[in-house]
């Protein structure tokens, strides 16, 4: 198990940008984040493998990138094109990736808000 701690979180007009960092304790297969709205099951955004291997959410393709630093044990969220729906608290994760994302870790999630 590893500790996980996120950080960039805030508030930013729609079609602004913001980027958040997780850094994790130790080194892991894989790192990823996850989004919760308000009222709303926590959702998948985006996962990066030890490799570089990344995979996104449909919903966030082309505006989000992930991106790591092995070296630092640090994963990064970087948002563009930033939309009230985004809006949400973002779970840094940990855990293993193949063909599905097995978590094993959750970091304490930094809100996220998108004004209009």
């Amino acid at each position: 198990q590893v500790q996980l701690v996120e950080s960039g979180g805030g508030l930013v007009r729609a079609g602004g940008s913001l980027r958040l960092s997780c850094a994790s304790s130790g080194s892991i297969n894989a790192m990823g984040w996850h989004r919760q709205a308000p009222g709303k099951q926590r959702e998948w955004v985006a996962v990066i493998t030890s490799a570089d291997k990344t995979n996104y959410a449909d919903s966030v393709k082309g505006r989000f990138t992930i991106s790591g630093d092995n070296a630092k044990n640090t994963v990064y969220l970087q948002m563009n094109s930033l939309k009230p729906e985004d809006t949400a608290v973002y779970y840094c994760s940990a855990g293993y990736y193949s063909s599905s994302y097995l978590i094993t870790d959750w970091g304490q999630g930094t809100q996220v808000t998108v004004s209009s």
